[in-house]
């Protein structure tokens, strides 16, 4: 809900005060960069940054991917990979996870609270759908994970 009424307000100050007026009113650096890239207050973008800052926390089941390493480092040079678009999330968690799931490219399927361990469980219910997370350390390893859906 918080984030629709700033998808509200955003629209309305833009239309209203105009594109600098809503640049300046210091809603920090993400909202202004959202509202600099719609040139003029564009619904579809400023939908779009609503849906990503959407509550988590009421989320009940989401279906994610993971890639699971034995060390932070590892898992920092494969998320690395994975941002400069030399692996997809599926091919890296094919060659690299040492988890049964990497086989099927990380994927856990859907699942709720109190379904993992906590560490694992807070930021993949943290990280906003469509998504990687940061690497994460569980009595497993480290994991990498990827959000795919939330209900």
């Amino acid at each position: 809900m918080k984030s629709f009424l700033l998808f509200k307000i955003s629209v309305v100050l833009v239309s209203s005060l105009g594109y600098a007026d809503a640049v300046d009113n210091n809603w920090g650096e993400e909202m202004n960069n959202t509202i600099k890239t719609i040139l003029g207050g564009s619904l579809l973008l400023f939908s779009a940054f609503a849906e990503d800052n959407t509550d988590n926390s009421q989320c009940s089941e989401i279906h994610a991917k993971h890639i699971l390493v034995e060390t932070e480092a590892r898992a920092d040079e494969i998320l690395q990979d994975i941002s400069n678009g030399k692996l997809s999330f599926e091919e890296a968690a094919k060659k690299q996870s040492q988890c049964p799931s990497g086989a099927q490219g990380g994927d856990l399927g859907y699942f709720g609270h109190g379904a993992m361990v906590e560490e694992f469980e807070k930021v993949a219910f943290a990280t906003p759908k469509g998504k990687i997370s940061k690497p994460v350390k569980t009595q497993f390893g480290w994991h990498i994970i990827k959000i795919i859906d939330k209900k």
